[in-house]
């Protein structure tokens, strides 16, 4: 059990938090500028998360505030806890990374902070994180450990064939991925993602995860790739990963999964290429013969991914055309012209009693988290997924 921090070090890292409050954003920018000059590190890193006005850095900057304010009362962390150390599983982090996190944090406080930052603070910010580290590290070996005991599990990275392609829509396509051994894979949890170390010639190792569009399976897994604009892996993925290409993988992550009972009604709620895990639960919950409402948000048909499957498994499947074309026709490709609103799901969805999964871009989700929160839906009623780094939304 880790050591708990003594009042004087408590007392001097909630002393820093207005430092942190005016200076954060300076310093994470610094820390990450000096994380990113390590090639072992930089591989664990998507670069185009690296501006200093990203997300990440927010995310990043909003946790070490909170964490300072919080050093007394850590249980109020533990769903973030938990959060990070399935993101850590999925990107294969180790107890040796920490110690590169831990030099680039304090060198970044005290170059950034300067005269405030005395020994005595550094001191103490190095003892307050590697309390919090030494508590990741504990749930992480204990997520490496379950995934590897679990039938069909692994623990690193497992090599993947690529068996077959589908092109969904104009920028989506399907990988079917088996296991190159030939063995059994994990059962995944629907709603959780794979995370894949790629060799992309012209670049350095890249890190990504992708969630599994299909139903648990112990022989294969299907992930759906949106092609992103410069996006290195997406591009590598779409125009160079051919049928038998290998890649490798880590074992299915994640928290957000589908949690819900047989007694509870359940809404899924995806836009854009955000539907992934839903198909996955859908596929479960069609298994299982329960209802499920699922609601999703795309352009037109041109970008509409998986329709066909979608209605096939939801009892009541309703879709959003924000910019329908020429050849789409309501009630036939689509339900619903324009976008979904807090309004819109406040009259048409049970938020009474209704438990939602929620997946997409980072103004959809801020849109449904906020809107059902406002339309007095409990946040233990709400479970949420997002691309890229965790976003702030103000209901987090």
């Amino acid at each position: 059990m880790a050591q708990p921090l003594s009042q004087t070090t408590i007392d001097t890292v909630k002393a820093t938090v207005p430092a942190l409050a005016q200076n954060g954003r300076e310093i994470v920018a610094e820390m990450y500028k000096r994380l990113l000059a390590d090639p072992e590190i930089r591989t664990l890193f998507n670069p185009s998360h690296q501006n200093g006005d990203s997300p990440q850095h927010v995310a990043l900057t909003n946790a070490i505030l909170s964490y300072a304010q919080n050093i007394e009362n850590l249980p109020v962390m533990a769903a973030a806890v938990e959060r990070i150390a399935n993101k850590h599983v999925g990107l294969q982090i180790e107890p040796r990374h920490y110690d590169h996190v831990a030099n680039a944090l304090l060198a970044a406080i005290k170059a950034v902070l300067q005269e405030v930052a005395t020994e005595e603070v550094i001191s103490a910010w190095g003892e307050a994180y590697w309390l919090l580290a030494n508590i990741l590290i504990g749930r992480e070996e204990q997520l490496y450990q379950d995934a590897a005991a679990a039938e069909g599990g692994w623990r690193g990275w497992r090599e993947f064939r690529i068996d077959r392609r589908i092109q969904e829509s104009a920028d989506v396509m399907s990988f079917i991925l088996k296991p190159s051994d030939g063995k059994q894979v994990l059962k995944h949890k629907p709603g959780q993602y794979l995370s894949f170390d790629l060799d992309v010639p012209g670049a350095d190792k890249l890190r990504r995860n992708y969630s599994i569009s299909s139903g648990p399976s112990d022989k294969f897994y299907r992930i759906t790739v949106k092609r992103e604009q410069g996006g290195l892996a997406s591009t590598w993925l779409h125009e160079r990963a051919v049928e038998g290409t290998m890649i490798k993988a880590a074992a299915p992550a994640g928290e957000f999964f589908l949690k819900s009972g047989p007694e509870v009604e359940v809404v899924l709620l995806s836009a854009g290429v955000g539907l992934t895990p839903m198909i996955s639960m859908l596929e479960v919950l069609a298994a299982n013969n329960r209802t499920a409402t699922y609601l999703h948000a795309t352009q037109n048909s041109r970008h509409h991914v998986m329709p066909d499957i979608a209605r096939s498994l939801a009892a009541r499947c309703v879709t959003f055309y924000e910019d329908p074309n020429s050849e789409d026709r309501a009630e036939v490709n689509f339900d619903v012209e324009g976008r979904i609103t807090p309004q819109w799901l406040a009259r048409n969805t049970n938020t009474d009693q209704a438990e939602y999964y929620i997946c997409g871009p980072k103004g959809f989700m801020a849109m449904a988290v906020n809107g059902l929160t406002g339309a007095g839906v409990e946040e233990s009623r709400i479970f949420y997924e997002f691309f890229g780094p965790a976003q702030d939304l103000d209901a987090a």
